[in-house]
């Protein structure tokens, strides 16, 4: 049986280009699971096996591996770090006990840092900090510090001090043993020498020291009294509470170094071995009935528990289907039956493997706290709960974004549209944030996503990966609709025609509701004009027709409708009457409420040298963008803003003109807010033109 204390679950993540698959690719070479380190500006690191990553430089999806260090097994997943990938990265923390945070010594903390902190905290995973990179021009080890501190608000407990910087580092100073390790210039992280630090590092050591276990006693009030009466605590007692606090969340252990010329890996992997939770330390995921209604319950992580499973990512690769999986509690063999709570259907295992990137190990079973892959089964989606059947029960399901941007794409000729339709679903199936319905007037395929190097990928992926050559449409805004005033109306629905006809009279109140609340369904009939069991008829009739709003045909947000009186027919009276009732009422009143156009805001955050901020801030205004701040780095300044998505097509591009191609940029959606009237005329008039368009094909 596994031994639990020795396993550690954990994901390595950060801002895009900060070196987290660069560190991964150390980290597997330390333990042995690769001979040579493939680099990540070459296309050939070993977690970035897809051709879109290797061409671009950047990770698109998670990539789970199993490694061994000092005695212990590492489920390691390095997840992407561009901000229209942020799924993977949330869907991965869901599923992980501890984690890795790389931040760049010369960009600190930058904005996906930002996202990823955040949905970390959320999920209440653990971490260790390493400050990356620290041989580039403009590294600056205390200064990423500062900004963890103030940034994060996060509290960073200093494990190492750098021994020089930029060209000169050559090693790290361990705090707790104040040792040096130094690394030769051959390149290799195995050659290096434990030796006594820098004398002129002594006063900076004793400081950052001193700080060190002030922070890690709190965690033990007898050793802190000790220590006050001047006794300092022993090294294991010192890590002990180090262990403590990092679960609890109270500070994160702070290390630094450089991936890419192998130096400081080493003590940042004794780190997840020292101070990360094992899967039993970390609080056990809650249990739901059918109805997702907490039981009570959760998954202990226990071998000797019925089985419990989350998948977590679907992955097609040319060997068929994968399903990775996070085991909580029991144990699965091959060829064992288990329950999927979402369909309610049960599937065979038939084939359990382990991931070494995109190479795989058959494993006969796995047992609580694993991270596997599944292969071949046939209805499982991310989010499912698989269990033993006997003993039922759903984990938290994860909750995925909506999509911001769609584009139109059509198959180039007949054979390809075939080929279109299972590429498409094998994709949908892989990603939960890529979504795909068919237009019905025009009879287009919509592809929707989290922004346009999300579609640019998929439609590349769909091109090599699946052969498929498609025409893709310009890109298109998620707009939505929404009312700004109230109107108190009636509306009858009457059809006599021969035999029984029907009838429903309703009075209602339509009114804008607060942002985010969606449409809200109130009845205040008393007395019987409206029967009881006609009133979910009338909320659904509602509800189907928010689909489409009386603008452009957008989805409405935001309203309420209160069932106030109305009218019924002994004979003519049905649940269908009242429910053509609401639609036709809401194509009435919706008109008359003042209905307004709704357009996606992204916060935009965008990084540029000095001399180029004028040009940067000018052209943010241009595009309709709020300046919400800006702060000067070592080497640039950041702008945050507030800019409509319909303004921020194409901007990598002259954002690059602008800066002489040195500025940066991230955004992720914010909230919805109401279109000026010159923009929502653009859009109605250029919706109505598409329609007849499409009507005349």
């Amino acid at each position: 049986m596994a031994d639990l204390d020795k396993y550690r679950n954990i994901g390595i993540f950060a801002h895009v280009d900060a070196g987290k698959t660069t560190t991964t690719e150390r980290i597997l070479k330390l333990t042995g699971i690769i001979h040579k380190t493939g680099e990540v500006h070459d296309g050939e690191s070993t977690t970035d096996f897809m051709e879109q990553e290797a061409e671009r430089g950047i990770t698109i999806q998670s990539a789970a591996i199993s490694c061994e260090w000092d005695g212990h097994r590492f489920n390691i997943i390095d997840t992407p770090g561009h901000v229209d990938f942020t799924i993977e990265v949330y869907r991965s923390l869901k599923v992980l006990d501890g984690g890795i945070g790389v931040f760049c010594a010369s960009g600190g903390v930058e904005p996906q840092s930002e996202t990823n902190w955040r949905y970390a905290n959320d999920s209440g995973v653990s971490r260790v900090i390493f400050v990356n990179k620290l041989d580039r021009m403009g590294g600056d080890f205390y200064r990423v510090v500062d900004q963890v501190e103030n940034v994060l608000g996060a509290n960073p407990l200093v494990m190492v001090l750098p021994i020089g910087i930029e060209d000169d580092f050559t090693g790290v100073v361990d705090l707790l043993s104040r040792k040096a390790y130094v690394w030769d210039d051959s390149g290799l992280p195995e050659n290096f020498s434990v030796e006594e630090p820098p004398a002129d590092m002594a006063d900076a050591i004793e400081e950052w020291r001193e700080k060190l276990i002030e922070t890690a006693v709190e965690q033990d009030d007898d050793l802190m009294e000790k220590y006050l009466e001047g006794e300092e605590p022993s090294i294991d007692d010192i890590k002990r509470c180090i262990r403590k606090g990092t679960i609890a969340l109270d500070f994160f252990p702070t290390y630094c170094g450089s991936a890419f010329k192998n130096k400081g890996i080493q003590l940042v992997l004794d780190a997840v071995v020292d101070y990360l939770p094992n899967p039993t330390e970390v609080i056990p995921q809650p249990i739901t009935d059918e109805e997702g209604n907490e039981t009570g319950k959760s998954a202990i992580v226990d071998p000797k528990e019925p089985f419990r499973a989350l998948a977590f990512k679907i992955m097609d690769d040319r060997y068929g289907a994968l399903t990775f999986i996070r085991v909580y509690s029991g144990v699965i063999k091959k060829g064992d039956t288990v329950l999927n709570t979402f369909t309610g259907k049960t599937e065979r295992i038939g084939r359990i493997v382990e991931m070494k990137a995109d190479e795989r190990v058959e494993l006969e079973g796995a047992t609580a706290g694993d991270i596997v892959a599944f292969v071949g089964l046939k209805n499982v989606q991310t989010g499912h709960t698989l269990c033993d059947p006997k003993h039922p029960g759903t984990l938290e399901p994860m909750v995925f974004p909506d999509p911001v941007i769609s584009i139109a794409v059509a198959p180039k000729d007949k054979a390809a549209a075939e080929k279109m339709g299972i590429a498409i679903g094998k994709m949908v199936k892989e990603d939960p944030s890529f979504r795909v319905e068919t237009d019905e007037d025009s009879g287009e395929t919509i592809l929707k996503g989290m922004g346009e190097l999300h579609l640019d990928i998929k439609i590349d992926i769909m091109k090599r990966t699946h052969g498929v050559e498609v025409i893709v449409g310009a890109p298109q805004v998620a707009y939505r609709e929404t009312i700004t005033q109230t109107v108190e109306d009636s509306y009858t629905h009457k059809k006599q025609s021969g035999g029984s006809g029907q009838f429903g009279k309703i009075d209602y109140i339509i009114e804008p509701g607060e942002p985010g609340t969606g449409y809200v369904f109130e009845s205040k009939v008393t007395g019987g004009n409206v029967p009881r069991e006609f009133w979910p008829a009338i909320e659904k009739g509602f509800e189907m027709m928010t689909a489409k709003g009386v603008l452009a045909g957008f989805p409405c947000l935001d309203f309420k409708v209160t069932l106030m009186d109305g009218a019924s027919h002994a004979v003519d009276s049905s649940a269908m009457a009242f429910e053509l009732a609401a639609k036709g009422a809401y194509r009435q009143s919706m008109k008359k409420a003042g209905p307004q156009l709704m357009e996606p805001i992204m916060k935009v955050d965008v990084f540029t040298p000095e001399d180029h901020v004028g040009d940067v801030i000018g052209d943010l205004n241009r595009r309709r963008g709020m300046i919400s701040g800006q702060e000067a780095g070592a080497s640039g300044v950041r702008i945050k803003a507030e800019c409509p998505l319909s303004e921020m097509f194409g901007y990598i591009g002259d954002l690059r003109t602008m800066t002489s191609g040195r500025g940066q940029f991230s955004m992720e959606f914010l909230h919805y807010s109401p279109c000026p009237k010159n923009v929502s005329e653009n859009v109605i008039k250029e919706t109505k033109e598409r329609e007849e368009a499409a009507a005349k094909k």
